[in-house]
């Protein structure tokens, strides 16, 4: 009697990248080798506009590219993995160069050489949260940090900064958001309540 075929030997690996739930990208150097249409339609443009280019594409700024990757360059070095939420920016499509929060989490393919190649995947999160336009980078990185629950000198290790300028950044972003404590601030970032207008 035969046995009975394997499913995994009929799946089609390359169907299954593409119609994936969530944004996948295949990376070298952080530029862009492949994507799936899921990242195509976040990101609204077609893959061929997309593969051969640089992540800094999808970032509001060169700054916020450069900094990203020096960041997370030393945890892919030491764990091979990274995650975090982050303001990426749409390229095209009718919010072309609208930014939005988007989970990012990605894999090194060799840990020794981190940025050599990975995979990452991105979900992008502004159904659930709203950016506030009048942030600046280093505020939407402590936004991006306090909803990941780390303390000011946490944040401080991790941005390369001292924890009285994280402190600074972090009353300024309470100010705007009108929140009387860290805690609120964090609860109306995770709502994605919008910026109050100031008195």
């Amino acid at each position: 009697m035969q046995a009975p075929a394997d499913p995994i030997e009929s799946i089609d690996y390359r169907l299954a990248f593409e119609l994936a739930p969530v944004g996948l990208v295949l990376s070298r150097q952080r530029r862009i080798v492949d994507c799936n249409q899921q990242v195509c339609e976040m990101f609204g443009v077609p893959r061929e506009q997309l593969v051969g280019t640089s992540f800094q594409t999808l970032y509001p700024s060169a700054d916020e590219f450069e900094r990203t990757g020096e960041r997370i360059a030393p945890i892919l070095n030491a764990h091979g993995h990274y995650a975090d939420d982050r303001i990426m920016r749409r390229v095209g499509g009718p919010h072309a160069g609208a930014a939005f929060w988007c989970h990012v989490t990605g894999r090194a393919l060799n840990r020794e050489q981190p940025h050599e190649a990975g995979i990452w995947s991105f979900e992008d999160l502004s159904a659930r949260r709203a950016v506030g336009a009048e942030l600046t980078v280093r505020e939407r990185e402590v936004a991006a940090h306090l909803m990941r629950g780390l303390t000011a000198k946490e944040m401080g290790r991790v941005l390369g900064i001292s924890h009285r300028t994280v402190e600074i950044h972090r009353a300024r972003l309470m100010h705007k958001y009108k929140a009387s404590s860290t805690v609120a601030l964090v609860q109306r970032l995770l709502a994605g309540e919008p910026l109050q207008q100031a008195s």
